[in-house]
């Protein structure tokens, strides 16, 4: 029964169990089919997220080798070949036992994120990674799954870069009256909370039906997930079992209930999650599905990027600095990375590698988020699909504020007042036909009713939702001053995200504006920012 109740709350079940042969191949979930992160762990990169960490909460946890008996040496640490380079493993905020909440689908996401198999090797095979079971539903709810993640983001001296959730919560065992996804479960708030206080980038398993487990998907200041799976082996298509579409036809009611409340919507990204191969506890290769298997290798991503971040900064390199390792800047690079549709080689579509599609067949060029203003996000793909070595090219550039002119591609963290606007003016006229990505980042405002003064969550405790300040993204001609002369926009009234993806018409030079549009909490207003444009050569 334990164990049932870990499967029914996990976001993702093993779809098959077989034993398969496999290899680090392109077609791989981490190779050029997938992530396509493999390229990165080559030379001249050699990135693989070395001394960077990174958590995982579940209600079950991995196999640690040498403290589980049941976990094989490839499903486990500091095995002679390797095996999962887990670093720590707790039971909340607590060192794990011997034997205890092992979890075979705990085990697997982990070894998405940090296996060192040469056979099946991890986004980050690399990174430090910090695990935490919740323990059984039936003696844990939200207040111990904010405590187990609070105590992981805390580890590696507070400095813990992003933490993957594939599971969650049920409505229904939701303790508010007529529970909704509105951003106030209090795991949700909790959520909101440590991204913004301990500066960590939550990465969440989206929900798929079923009566399932949204919350925290409802949540403001990480990244939601769906899956995707192979068309013509490549990994472009937005499986079917994601909750990710329109509430309209047969099972409405259901949809309704499992997305967010109001127009704002859940899913940041897509990535892998259909027939990934992962080891069991007992070492046999299985395939599995689910959005519990994307979240992974999102964040693990993190960890590949913030070690070529860190080297920027041991080097002292210009253009870089500390900011690089904010939860808004990667939430913002990650996102404006994504691959929507494929590039046919003249560099217009931004060297995109793939064309994504949602389970209609549609692009993300059919969508009301590429036509419509106030909406920055696909239903079914958000942005579209994680690509790590595009992240790389998005994030190498390096940090460029706007008191002078900036390059065809960067980012900034960087912060503007009420009533006002920052204009990040382009250094090089934009090309006639090309596109052009941009993303605006920035956290809603969740505070901790902190009764005893001690600066954490303690059981019992409660969150205040301040808010969500509103912030405008706009492209406009270098000259006008005028925001409403822009020729793209996004003006979202509801998401603490912004994203424009148009296509530049007239060739000349233009100029990014983020403008604080209407004050909801604090009057100046921090933010991430990445852009990727394409110049007149």
């Amino acid at each position: 029964m334990k164990k049932l109740g870990w499967i029914i709350w996990s976001v993702a079940i093993s779809s098959t169990a077989t034993p398969l042969m496999a290899s680090p191949t392109s077609s791989s979930s981490v190779g050029e089919a997938g992530v396509d992160v493999l390229r990165l762990h080559a030379s001249p990169y050699n990135l693989i997220g070395r001394k960077i960490a990174i958590g995982q909460v579940e209600i079950g946890r991995p196999g640690f080798f040498g403290l589980d008996k049941a976990v094989s040496w490839r499903a486990g640490m500091n095995s002679p070949a390797g095996g999962i380079a887990i670093e720590r493993v707790f039971y909340r905020n607590e060192p794990a036992k011997p034997d205890t909440d092992v979890d075979s689908h705990a085990g697997m996401v982990a070894g998405v994120m940090v296996s060192r198999d040469k056979t099946l090797p991890g986004v980050a095979p690399g990174a430090r990674l910090y695990s935490s079971a919740v323990g059984s539903p039936e003696m844990s709810g939200q207040a111990e799954e904010c405590l187990s993640s609070q105590y992981i983001a805390g580890q590696n001296g507070g400095d813990v870069r992003a933490i993957n959730f594939s599971f969650g919560e049920s409505l229904q065992r939701d303790g508010r009256e007529e529970a909704i996804l509105d951003g106030n479960a209090l795991l949700t708030q909790c959520i909101d909370w440590s991204s913004r206080t301990q500066d960590v980038l939550y990465v969440i398993a989206g929900n798929q039906g079923g009566g399932g487990i949204p919350i925290p998907t409802d949540h403001y200041n990480g990244i939601t997930t769906a899956f995707t799976t192979r068309r013509n082996g490549v990994f472009t298509k937005v499986d079917f079992p994601n909750i990710s579409a329109q509430p309209e036809g047969v099972g409405s009611r259901l949809i309704r209930r499992e997305i967010n409340a109001g127009e704002r919507r859940a899913i940041n990204l897509v990535a892998p999650g259909g027939k990934v191969s992962v080891y069991e506890l007992d070492g046999k290769i299985a395939e599995v599905s689910g959005t519990s298997f994307a979240a992974p290798h999102i964040t693990a991503s993190v960890a590949v990027l913030q070690e070529f971040g860190d080297r920027q900064l041991s080097g002292k390199q210009p253009n870089w600095s500390l900011d690089s390792r904010r939860h808004q800047v990667m939430k913002a690079v990650l996102l404006n990375s994504a691959d929507k549709i494929q590039d046919n080689g003249d560099g217009l579509s931004l060297g995109m590698s793939r064309t994504v599609l949602g389970k209609d067949n549609s692009s993300w060029l059919d969508s009301d988020a590429y036509k419509d203003e106030k909406i920055p996000l696909d239903m079914q793909m958000g942005t579209g699909h994680l690509n790590v070595f595009r992240a790389y090219q998005q994030f190498s550039p390096g940090q460029w504020s706007p008191t002078g002119a900036v390059p065809p591609i960067g980012w900034d963290y960087f912060s503007v007042e009420d009533s006002s606007h920052r204009d990040y003016a382009l250094e090089k006229p934009l090309k006639a036909g090309s596109f052009v990505s941009l993303t605006l980042a920035w956290d809603r405002v969740v505070e901790l009713e902190d009764k005893n003064g001690n600066e954490m969550y303690d059981i019992g405790e409660k969150f205040r939702d301040r808010g969500l300040n509103n912030l405008d993204l706009y492209l406009i001609p270098v000259d006008e001053e005028d925001s409403d002369k822009s020729v793209c926009a996004s003006v979202s009234e509801v998401d603490s995200i912004e994203h424009v993806f148009c296509q530049v018409k007239k060739a000349g030079r233009y100029k990014i504006r983020v403008e604080y549009r209407d004050k909801v909490n604090e009057k100046s207003q921090s933010y991430g920012l990445a852009w990727w444009t394409v110049s007149d050569r």
